[in-house]
């Protein structure tokens, strides 16, 4: 089977349930079009109730909401729904997040992360083969698909090599490649873009300050970079452990299938791809270059006139590593012979954006919602009435629990909806100012990071996940009676493993006072 006849997951008991159900859900931009009918239908009930809040100084505030149906507010929406609403909403959101994405384009159109995953896979130590694929697919997450279409039937087809049953490496490597997708060493991922700029979005909408536990201003893109650092050594350990005490002994004796005409020579790196590599990395020593010149001399630090000091490299740094990818990308294009002139390095943006139309529509709807809910004051209540409740339950004074609740109840709700874009757009404008509410202690850094681990963790049992079918088509390679189910039961370890422990990390550098990121 190739992985263009994609399997279909399904199975019996929970696991069918899971698939029936979850599609049975609306695609989040349906369910934002519902939701701006709501909040008119809303706040035509309720428009002109009112309620008070306390500010920092705890002082009174009263807020009425506004009824939407009236001629003056539904003018503001038409008036705002373009450039404010969704162009320009939170400080222009949208295009910092199609610009990182620009940079990661022309690096993978290039197929530089396919090499890289050939490169170093094929290269492996049999001793330090499970860790290292995990870790492969960790970092692999920057190039999407590469992890999933080239590591994981890489890793079957390495320890098939081996002797050893595929079933253990595909599992290791589809462990870190989907369980362990918002980790990563590299700073300014299209994960930490999405992640952080919303979480900006969500706080400020609702009034909350975009800060860390000490006051200091969070940088979107980096918040969490010490977070996701450590995360990434942590899992590998973690997923190393459960493919050696789990995995190995269930699959070691287990016959599979070898289908005819594989050979690793398919993943073999060519020579174009090891002149493109070698290219690669002096693009990367110069891009790097020029980016340090950059921080030492026009965007170094210095005293504004109100005598704040202002980093215009830490700014600018989504641009500036989308340099990096570009440069590199090009680099290794140029090299192979992928790109012939720049009109190639345009057309690889191009065919990035491309596939970027969800995105546009779904911030569409998306951010006209919440800029409704903020104008119209409905937003504030929603979260006023949400942390009463949590409070009522006495839940203020414990933020450890609440940060429990949020990851186990955001883990289930990945198992019937995927997407972490779609998923955060839906969960962060509830509760990144409803647990600000509750307590401070929830800052937005840290309830994005919770919503990061529990969406992650659970990504490899579930039947909702987006490349299900096709890790399904890689594994039935070697046992062609294999179900959905099986797989599940298979990832299950690693998914318990990584939600326990690294919900255990998150509390610690919380409870520790433990930065996040920079």
């Amino acid at each position: 089977m190739s992985t263009s006849e994609v399997a279909q997951p399904s199975s019996g008991g929970i696991i069918a349930f899971i698939e029936k159900a979850g599609k049975k859900i609306p695609d989040p931009i349906i369910i934002f079009m519902w939701f701006l009918v709501f909040v008119f239908a809303l706040t035509a009930l309720i428009g002109g109730l009112t309620f008070e809040t306390q500010s920092a100084d705890g002082s009174a505030i009263t807020h009425t909401i506004k009824n939407m149906t009236e001629a003056e507010h539904v003018r503001w929406v038409f008036d705002n729904a373009l450039l404010n609403n969704w162009l320009g909403f939170g400080g222009g959101v949208l295009g910092v997040i199609l610009i990182v994405m620009l940079g990661v384009g022309v690096a993978e159109s290039s197929g530089l992360f396919n090499a890289l995953i050939k490169k170093i896979g094929t290269r492996l130590n049999e001793k330090f083969l499970a860790p290292a694929l995990i870790f492969l697919g960790i970092m692999s997450s920057i190039a999407t698909d590469a992890g999933y279409l080239i590591l994981i039937p890489l890793a079957g087809l390495l320890y098939a090599g081996l002797g050893k049953n595929p079933m253990i490496g595909m599992a290791a490597a589809f462990a870190g490649v989907s369980a362990g997708f918002s980790a990563n060493l590299i700073p300014a991922t299209p994960v930490d873009v999405i992640i952080g700029l919303n979480a900006q979005i969500f706080a400020e909408s609702q009034g909350i300050p975009f800060q860390a536990a000490d006051g200091s201003a969070l940088t979107p893109a980096t918040m969490h970079y010490y977070f996701i650092f450590v995360s990434t050594f942590i899992l590998v350990g973690l997923g190393a452990w459960v493919t050696k005490k789990f995995i190995e002994p269930k699959f070691k004796d287990m016959p599979y299938d070898l289908p005819e005409g594989m050979d690793l020579s398919d993943f073999s790196v060519t020579e174009d791809e090891k002149k493109g590599l070698r290219a690669a990395f002096w693009g990367l020593l110069a891009s790097i270059g020029v980016v340090v010149l950059l921080a030492l001399g026009p965007l170094a630090p210095y005293e504004n006139e109100a005598g704040k000091t202002v980093t215009p490299y830490l700014n600018n740094v989504i641009l500036l590593i989308t340099f990096i990818f570009t440069s590199v990308g090009a680099a290794f294009g140029v090299a192979t012979g992928k790109f012939k002139s720049l009109m190639d390095v345009v057309k690889a943006m191009v065919a990035q954006m491309n596939t970027m139309g969800y995105i546009l529509v779904l911030t569409f709807f998306c951010y006209n919602f919440l800029g409704i809910l903020g104008y119209s004051g409905l937003g504030t209540y929603i979260t006023y009435l949400g942390a009463s409740g949590l409070s009522a339950m006495g839940l203020q004074d414990s933020p450890i629990l609440l940060i429990i609740g949020f990851i186990f109840t955001t883990a289930l709700i990945n198992l019937f909806v995927g997407g972490l874009t779609s998923k955060w757009m839906l969960l962060g404008p509830i509760f990144v100012p409803m647990l600000y509410a509750v307590n401070p202690a929830m800052t937005p850094d840290l309830v994005s990071a919770a919503y990061r681990v529990a969406d992650s963790s659970t990504n490899i049992i579930t039947p909702m996940m987006t490349y299900a079918g096709v890790i399904l088509a890689f594994m039935r390679k070697y046992n062609k009676n294999l179900s959905f189910g099986d797989v599940i039961t298979m990832m299950i370890p690693y998914s318990l493993t990584f939600l326990v422990f690294w919900t255990g990390l998150l509390i610690a550098f919380f409870a520790f006072n433990i930065p996040f990121g920079f």
